[in-house]
């Protein structure tokens, strides 16, 4: 009964933990990842030497007089 009870409390603790367990990087907005996706940009590297990948809509408008 106690190993059942332990298994139970693991599996439940363990569906807690998002996904893939990226990082959130640019205000929140971005994922460390170690390759983007299509149309994605890197602006920024994270702390664990992966790029930000920032989602076409999150990305920062680019001024046509700064080069």
């Amino acid at each position: 009964m106690k190993f059942l009870l332990l298994t139970v409390t693991a599996l439940l603790l363990l569906s807690q933990l998002p996904p893939g367990g990226t990082q959130k990087c640019w205000n929140l907005l971005g994922k460390c990842r170690h390759t983007c996706f299509q149309k994605e940009k890197i602006y920024v590297y994270c702390t664990n030497n992966k790029p930000c990948c920032v989602k076409p809509k999150y990305q920062p408008k680019q001024q046509p007089w700064l080069f």
